[in-house]
């Protein structure tokens, strides 16, 4: 998946000035690590006249499957095969936008430290993409990106050069110039209309991509003639976000008509009325449930059983009762992600005591894992296929028996209340069950007296009247007669 930004200068403004724009260095080939692959930043050429920065995305389709949740092309239960043979790796998509996003983020906002003044003045650009998914064909192209002052070429690419009977495909070859544009101008009409043209995204649409929207789309998208067709496209077709984001920018076309703020067209409701506190998200109100379940036993070394990317193990190490936390993943991915955001290289000496990573499978008895006064596996347990969870069970409750166990999985009853959830879907592609508050209870009460721990059971997030709370906790405490005997 490739992208190539190309501009000009002259003595006086150079065009080596792009690597200041987009804050990587003409001289140096970079990479980043997403969550889907690996994104390289390289400039194929770069002095005074002419530079050129390209974007090479290499997408690892085992990690675009876990974490694509079923969404987009391929990506439906029965289509198992489509998930891995498929036009990601190589066509541009929402994967590329987002990946801009995440390399660019500073010049998608207009922020140049270095050169400020350039920030905000229009470059002569030319921005290039060899393979793009383009459905609707070269016309849709055209109609999104020449009312915002480019000059398009959108050339179709044949099925098969050597039988040109069979047609063109859906992709086409763009190029995109203007010397009307500043570059932040130029990545914000690239990071909404990318995906617009795929009509297809990688991960699920919730509310929070309606805000996504309308920060790209701001000074343009308001007065674009497509402006409702690249809406309901970008929020993948989902009526209620995309009749919410239609009513915000319907008033921002008002206030800019009436030369003045939104705040002040929309002023039905008072101040002191919409000041309510947005919703705290559930991964934190789990986490702040574990931390206090964690308290109230007492424990100190803690084990985080399935720590993932480290935000439960970054959350205890804030907390200096517990004297030690260990953090235990089968995907050493994900330990080095937990590692980067834990700062582990650049960690004093006493917090770097504290703390512990190590790669290990849940479904094997460890001997490191003996002796902690507690052990979390937060939604881990729905991850595991249901053959292997007596083996999971043996490992932490029958082998490493801390005295303390808490577990945490997701209540499949609440999934009604998720608008953005289709009927019939868990919440999660890699999830192998979710379970009903009856189904987890009868699950942990058998495990409970099978090795000698006592069980009760915690709602996490709002507990609904009908459906119950969205995560399901259960608190397992070794007898006294079996901590003694351990």
């Amino acid at each position: 998946m490739f992208l190539t930004i190309s501009t000009t200068g002259t003595p006086e403004r150079p065009a080596t000035d792009l690597g200041f724009l987009l804050h990587k260095h003409p001289g140096k080939a970079q990479a980043f690590s997403i969550s889907y692959g690996t994104a390289h930043v390289l400039y194929p050429e770069a002095d005074a006249e002419r530079c050129t920065a390209a974007l090479l995305l290499e997408v690892d389709a085992v990690a675009l499957v876990r974490r694509g949740k079923g969404k987009g092309r391929g990506g439906a239960p029965d289509a198992a095969l489509a998930q891995y043979v498929n036009d990601r790796p190589y066509a541009a998509s929402s994967l590329l936008a987002v990946a801009l996003s995440s390399v660019f983020s500073s010049a998608m906002r207009g922020v140049c430290t270095a050169r400020p003044e350039r920030a905000g003045q229009p470059l002569p650009l030319r921005i290039e993409i060899p393979a793009l998914p383009a459905r609707g064909g070269p016309d849709l192209v055209r109609r999104l990106f020449t009312p915002l002052g480019w000059r398009v070429t959108a050339e179709p690419v044949a099925l098969d050069a050597e039988f040109p009977e069979w047609g063109d495909s859906r992709y086409v070859r763009l190029v995109l110039e203007s010397e009307a544009l500043t570059l932040a101008g130029a990545l914000r009409h690239l990071y909404v209309l990318l995906p617009v043209l795929d009509d297809a995204k990688h991960y699920w649409v919730s509310a929070d991509e309606v805000d996504k929207l309308l920060r790209a789309g701001e000074g343009w998208l308001p007065g674009h003639p497509e402006q409702k067709l690249i809406t309901s496209r970008y929020l993948s077709r989902r009526w209620s976000l995309t009749r919410q984001a239609m009513e915000r920018l319907e008033l921002v076309r008002l206030a800019e008509s009436d030369d003045s703020d939104v705040e002040e067209i929309d002023n039905a409701v008072d101040a002191e009325t919409e000041s309510e506190e947005k919703p705290t998200p559930l991964a934190v109100r789990r986490r702040e449930a574990i931390i206090a379940a964690l308290e109230e036993s007492g424990a100190t070394r803690v084990l985080d059983l399935g720590c993932g990317q480290g935000q439960l193990v970054q959350a205890l190490l804030k907390d200096a009762r517990f004297t030690e936390i260990v953090g235990v993943d089968v995907s050493a991915r994900a330990l080095a992600i937990a590692a980067r955001r834990l700062r582990l290289d650049r960690m004093g000496e006493r917090q770097a005591s504290r703390v512990q990573l190590f790669q290990g499978s849940l479904a094997y008895t460890d001997r490191r894992l003996k002796g902690y006064d507690a052990a979390v596996l937060s939604e881990v347990v729905e991850h595991v296929d249901p053959p292997r969870l007596s083996a999971v069970e043996h490992a932490v409750f029958g082998a490493a028996r801390p005295r303390t166990v808490l577990v945490t999985t997701p209540n499949v009853e609440y999934n009604v209340r998720w608008d953005s959830l289709p009927a019939g879907h868990v919440r999660h592609g890699d999830h192998r069950f979710e379970w009903t508050r009856r189904e987890f209870r009868a699950w942990a009460d058998a495990v409970a007296g099978r090795h000698g721990y006592g069980v009760r059971f915690v709602p996490v997030g709002p507990d609904d009247p009908e459906v119950g709370p969205p995560t399901q906790m259960a608190v397992f405490t070794l007898a006294a007669k079996e901590e003694r005997a351990a």
